[in-house]
């Protein structure tokens, strides 16, 4: 069966950070995120929060292992990443400047 911690890994791991970038991120040691993916302690709220808004993972997933380890993007961040891949075609074939 797969633990939270586990599932922190694997979220820290596709989100392409190390221990390090992960717990200088949560302003928590190195250690402290070898034992959280250890099951060994947890997340305060407000670092499990952060985790879920700022990142865009799923609560269910973290939590129970239920689901896509991440939400779909919102609307306005597929917009935006939008707008922007156009702008830089543009840019790039001298349209816009």
């Amino acid at each position: 069966m797969e633990t939270q911690g586990m599932r922190i890994k694997k979220i820290r791991q596709a989100l392409g950070l190390s221990q390090d970038k992960f717990g200088e991120i949560f302003e928590i040691s190195k250690q402290f995120v070898s034992l959280l993916e250890k099951d060994r302690t947890f997340l305060n709220n407000d670092k499990l929060v952060k985790l879920l808004l700022d990142y865009n993972v799923n609560m269910n997933y973290l939590l129970g292992g239920i689901g896509e380890m991440f939400n779909a993007p919102k609307f306005e961040q597929v917009e935006g990443n939008l707008t922007q891949m156009v702008e830089d075609i543009l840019r790039k074939n001298n349209l816009i400047k």
